[in-house]
């Protein structure tokens, strides 16, 4: 899952980016408005983390760019105003959630995945396909009811998937996924978490689409014995 931090003090900006990876997250981050701005219009995000005062302005025009654009994407203010009339502002711009700071990232995060699955219609934070189920809050794994461990980005991939159950996957997004903007991706890398995925899913968990990219199997039954 891809989250947008817009967010100028390096310190907080770390400390979220680190802390949201640890808990499966790909976070890209930009400092000012102008460079939020064009990350949207070129790239696609599940969700966006907004400070409100920024280097090149107050982020409410921000706010409403993205609901003019019709980008269906969930906005959570993270800010040091705590004013009524700001977070009154920020809501009728367009956000769906005001947080300030100073913050507990446990919050954050718990906030960041009830947007998202508000976002996606779902009930709870259970994904389920086949014989796979996997815990967004907890992080686990398990195929007929057993624990599976994965790696940090084999839980990237396979979350990313498993948000998107019907969508065919391509290898690029794949990679902006798991690596994000700023990091050398060596050639066959996606091909690789794949791979480690069927051995500890199923070899028949995915399907590959020629030419364009990889699909959850629909006949998929669990490990095979």
């Amino acid at each position: 899952m891809r989250l947008l931090l817009v967010e100028d003090e390096p310190l907080i900006a770390d400390g979220i980016i680190s802390g949201l990876q640890k808990q499966g997250y790909q976070v890209e981050h930009c400092l000012t408005r102008k460079q939020a701005e064009s990350a949207l219009s070129t790239d696609t995000f599940e969700l966006m983390v907004l400070d409100l005062g920024l280097p090149d302005g107050l982020a409410i025009p921000l706010i409403g760019y993205v609901r003019q654009q019709n980008i269906a994407l969930p906005i959570l203010i993270l800010t040091a105003w705590d004013t009524i009339e700001q977070k009154v502002a920020a809501l009728n711009a367009g956000a769906d959630d005001y947080m300030v700071k100073p913050f507990d990232l446990r919050e954050l995060e718990a906030r960041i995945r009830v947007l998202v699955r508000r976002q996606q219609g779902r009930a709870n934070d259970q994904l389920q396909w086949g014989s796979i189920t996997m815990d967004l809050a907890s992080q686990g794994v398990t195929v007929n009811h057993e624990a599976v461990a994965l790696t940090r980005r084999e839980w990237l991939v396979l979350k990313e998937f498993m948000l998107h159950p019907n969508r065919i996957l391509s290898r690029e997004h794949l990679e902006s996924v798991v690596y994000g903007w700023d990091s050398d991706v060596e050639s066959n890398a996606i091909e690789v978490h794949l791979h480690h995925l069927r051995k500890k899913l199923g070899k028949n968990v995915l399907r590959n689409v020629r030419g364009v990219g990889y699909l959850l199997n629909k006949d998929y039954q669990g490990l095979s014995l």
